[in-house]
């Protein structure tokens, strides 16, 4: 396909214990697009986007083989430093986990916590771009000392995303980040998604496959730890080269 990669995986296994969760993926996240992951319930989509940050590590009894490699790096060698990977690959998750904080220091947190800036000046600097980026600076500039949970869900949703973007990530993964937002909010995280390809690789996991369609530029349809298909979205939707693919998008499906 006719993009650069940012990150891939190659013949990639997950296993929970005895259970196959992912079986040979082989999928490729390209540069300054989104890419969404569609399927049922329980098919793996959750468990391959935390491949790429390696979140599933913190679950017990976790055996992954194959490769998976972002800018070329494989980030399942021993050596990988954790906390570099998940500044570089940032994720949000389904319900927005602000913290119980003003909104400055959900923004500031993480960069206390990595000791990225030391000067006030530099920090609202990113704070102000942030929020820009998300569309939130003209709304919450005069608020930056309100607790973030006062925030609509939407807005939460989106401080959530300037958080992540705060530590200037290369690729973000989402993961069904719409799922707790009504129509119209969900509308407005779609807008900002693909604001935000110009300059990030963007994964999401979703279970609203309108969602995929509107907001996405790649597809994988993934069913029982297996990805089906992947291509781009328009041909995915309309002219899907797997059967299985077929039944999923058109409902017919059981």
């Amino acid at each position: 396909m006719g993009f650069e990669v940012k990150a891939q995986t190659s013949n990639l296994r997950l296993y929970y214990g005895d259970f196959y969760a992912l079986k040979d993926i082989n999928i490729q996240i390209p540069q300054q697009n989104v890419t969404a992951i569609i399927g049922p319930s329980g098919c793996g989509k959750s468990t391959l986007l935390r491949c790429f940050n390696r979140m599933n590590d913190l679950i017990e009894h976790i055996r992954v083989e194959g490769d998976i490699t972002i800018d070329g790096e494989n980030i399942l060698a021993p050596q990988t430093d954790l906390t570099r990977l998940r500044r570089k690959v940032g994720m949000v998750f389904q319900r927005p986990n602000v913290f119980d904080l003003s909104i400055y220091d959900n923004l500031s947190f993480g960069i206390r916590i990595h000791r990225l800036m030391k000067d006030k000046k530099e920090l609202e600097a990113a704070m102000a771009k942030s929020l820009a980026d998300v569309g939130l600076w003209d709304e919450l500039k005069d608020k930056l000392k309100k607790n973030a949970r006062d925030l609509t869900l939407e807005q939460q949703q989106r401080l959530c995303v300037a958080r992540v973007l705060m530590l200037k990530p290369e690729l973000i993964l989402l993961d069904e980040p719409c799922s707790a937002l009504d129509p119209m909010a969900t509308l407005k995280i779609e807008e900002l998604l693909r604001d935000l390809r110009k300059d990030y690789a963007i994964a999401i996991v979703t279970h609203n496959m309108q969602q995929a369609a509107r907001a996405s530029d790649y597809t994988g349809f993934m069913y029982l730890g297996e990805l089906v298909e992947f291509g781009e979205t328009d041909q995915v939707f309309t002219n899907p080269k797997e059967k299985l693919t077929e039944n999923y998008i058109s409902g017919d499906f059981g």
